[in-house]
């Protein structure tokens, strides 16, 4: 099972509670809910907020290709998988991204929300502008979407 949507921020904001739902059962022995939030250091400038974009087919096409991939490299058949990504300007300390996973064992689960947060990170269409306490902002240098 898998639930993937980019959160429009003028429409709605992540609420925990749909993640914790989704991968809620007793067929489930371990869950793992993890939140990417907007820290207020990056390389020694003060950010006060980030501005997310995104091209979201694409986004939403590279979770299932991510959440399709983990069958075959981690061997995890019976699962659950609830990722969602904010678009627009979020604010010190709100969260950005939730990935709630779900599996029969520890392991797997841990397993799982790491691959998925960093092939995010390595192959989803997803920019972001910091700005800074100075007022001044920038577009950060993302990794080069790579071929599978």
């Amino acid at each position: 099972m898998l639930h993937a949507k980019i959160i429009d921020l003028s429409k709605e904001k992540i609420k925990p509670e749909n993640a914790e739902d989704f991968i809620a059962s007793s067929k489930f022995g371990a869950s793992i809910v993890f939140y990417g939030t907007v820290r207020e250091n990056n390389e020694n400038q003060k950010v006060t907020g980030i501005t997310y974009d995104s091209h979201d087919q694409l986004v939403i096409k590279s979770f299932k290709e991510i959440y399709n991939e983990a069958d075959k490299k981690l061997n995890i058949k019976d699962k659950s998988v609830f990722i969602e990504h904010v678009k627009g300007y979020v604010e010190l300390g709100e969260v950005s991204i939730i990935i709630a996973v779900a599996c029969p064992h520890r392991s797997e689960a841990y397993d799982l929300s790491r691959f998925i947060i960093e092939e995010i990170k390595k192959r989803s269409p997803i920019w972001k502008k910091e700005h800074y306490k100075n007022k001044e902002s920038e577009w950060l240098k993302g990794n080069p979407i790579q071929p599978n």
